[in-house]
């Protein structure tokens, strides 16, 4: 009993671990993601939201050609090379990333090549084809000759849950890709006075110029842990032997499920892509413009703020993906229940207090990026609420990718897709612009509703535990958004939050105290030691908090 207790918390600790370096790398290359918006806004003013209209659709096609290019490769490497590792196959592993690596490259050739040519075509908005968009899209094709490769290299790291090496690699790249885009759009639109399609081709440019330093970084990593690694390949069983097929059969096996199921969320956003502009040009008289306006509201501006929240659970769900697999290759269905309930459990501690908290301030935090605009700030209320069906669509995938029931996993997706296309047209008629993100949110339910209850009966993990904290979580999550919705009334009426400036302080306190009472309450409830693990009680000793 003892030491299953000690395994239990073993694998929790590990799982905190991963989480914090991943969600450090994603947060604050997140953080850089959005920041940069601030500035590059105003200097493309007066095309801003028509700029960030040609983004989001070139990145929506992007993000799909990134995940063919990548076919799923880094994930199901990351997968594979957990298995192999927990049976001290540490050459089998080895031996599978240099494959995936040889495939990565064929792969990147190939899919670069195919989006530059057919960007012409892509370049349609389901009205009519837009030219400016082709030079965009054609700009973002570059970094898929080198993402790939990037990917890859994280998937190997996080096979042996190391997350420190993905997390600063982000953070690098990112950085790189931010100043190149604030360099750029300077320099063409307040030096040069030049084309705003110019500096957009620039910024989405700039994603290959991150994907290089991203890489390098990673090699620094790989070279200083040299040692190590090789110290675990030379003491492997050495039991297992796979031929060079059989190891691409089992990256390809593994990789198709992971192409279709992590571009979810991206199939769901080219359902609006594809959809929104004939529909709302139906029921409304206006400019082809106003539309893509309103595009830009809901499709790149809300969603690059709460991509920040949602990347919380894509880093949660790096870190469930091989430990899941490890489990599940020793056959340890009491290690499984508990992965899944600790998963649960991390996530909606971070999630909901986070989207609850960006909602409460979507006013202020609007007119700090975008400036102010009462229609862009409640399509972010709203799409704060969705992050968290985004956030856990993507854990609850990840889990069922972790578990090898990639089948199931494809088909929820299917099912969810479709409630989305047949729900699309109803919602934007009865909402209007809100109309996507309602018929998102009603896909996504089905499928989350769907897979809790098929790993509730399957592998018998502790709901109730689960249902209980999240009764906790959200009825601390409902009074610190009132708590904020009050502080933030209140400064409004001494600071206007149409003013940038006025905007971020009103931002600021309403954040601190809202976070302080979420800590403290988490903490003096026992929630807090009881989601992050015994490690966390001494931390609060020394900070003279206790329960």
């Amino acid at each position: 009993m003892k030491e299953n207790n000690l395994k239990e918390q073993n694998t929790q600790d590990t799982f905190i671990k991963g989480s914090a370096w991943m969600t450090f790398g994603s947060i604050t290359s997140r953080i850089l993601g959005a920041l940069y918006i601030i500035p590059w806004f105003i200097w493309m003013q007066p095309y801003g939201n028509i700029a960030n209209a040609l983004t989001a659709r070139s990145y929506n096609i992007y993000s799909i050609f990134i995940l063919i290019s990548t076919a799923g490769i880094p994930g199901a490497v990351a997968k594979q090379v957990a298995k192999y590792n927990a049976l001290n196959e540490y050459g089998v592993g080895r031996k599978l990333f240099r494959k995936g690596l040889m495939l990565m490259v064929a792969l990147g050739i190939v899919s670069a090549i195919i989006m530059y040519v057919a960007s012409p075509l892509l370049a349609s908005n389901g009205s009519r084809s837009d030219p400016r968009q082709v030079a965009v899209m054609r700009s973002l094709s570059y970094a898929i000759l080198i993402i790939p490769i990037l990917s890859i290299m994280r998937g190997y790291f996080q096979g042996y849950t190391d997350m420190m090496p993905s997390a600063v690699s982000q953070f690098v790249e990112q950085l790189a890709r931010v100043v190149w885009m604030l360099l750029t759009a300077y320099v063409i639109m307040q030096v040069q006075h030049g084309s705003f399609v110019d500096a957009v081709v620039q910024s989405n440019l700039a994603a290959a110029i991150g994907a290089v330093f991203g890489i390098a970084i990673l090699v620094w990593f790989l070279f200083s842990r040299r040692h190590k690694l090789n110290d675990l390949v030379a003491n492997s069983n050495n039991e297992i032997e796979v031929s060079t097929m059989g190891l691409f059969g089992e990256i390809i096996a593994q990789a198709i499920p992971f192409i279709i199921i992590d571009a979810g969320i991206q199939l769901f956003y080219l359902v609006d892509q594809y959809t929104f502009h004939p529909m709302i040009a139906s029921l409304v008289k206006v400019s082809y413009n106003t539309i893509e306006t309103w595009y830009a509201l809901f499709a790149l501006n809300a969603n690059k703020l709460i991509m920040i929240i949602v990347s919380l659970a894509s880093a949660m769900a790096v870190t469930a993906i091989p430990l899941l697999s490890a489990a599940h290759a020793k056959h340890d269905f009491h290690g499984i229940s508990e992965q899944i309930g600790n998963t649960l459990d991390l996530f909606l501690f971070v999630m909901i207090p986070a989207a609850f908290g960006m909602a409460a301030i979507s006013t202020p935090i609007y007119t700090i990026f975008y400036g102010y605009d009462k229609l862009g700030s409640n399509i972010l209320y709203l799409s704060s609420f969705t992050a968290i069906s985004l956030g856990l669509f993507t854990v609850l995938m990840a889990v069922l990718q972790g578990l090898s029931e990639n089948g199931l996993a494809i088909k929820y997706l299917v099912l969810g897709l479709i409630i989305k296309i047949i729900a699309q047209y109803p919602m934007v008629y009865v909402f209007k612009v809100y109309g996507p993100l309602v018929a998102t949110n009603l896909g996504m339910l089905v499928i989350i509703f769907l897979a809790l209850k098929h790993l509730q009966v399957s592998y018998n993990f502790n709901s109730s535990r689960t249902s209980r904290r999240f009764i906790g979580i959200t009825s601390f999550s409902i009074i610190m958004f009132l708590l904020v919705l009050a502080v933030e009334k209140g400064l409004e009426l001494v600071l206007n939050p149409v003013v940038r400036w006025q905007a971020l302080l009103i931002v600021a306190v309403a954040v601190l105290v809202g976070g302080i009472f979420y800590v403290f309450a988490a903490i003096k409830s026992e929630l807090a030691q009881k989601i992050l693990g015994d490690k966390i009680v001494p931390i609060l000793r020394k900070l003279h908090i206790q329960a």
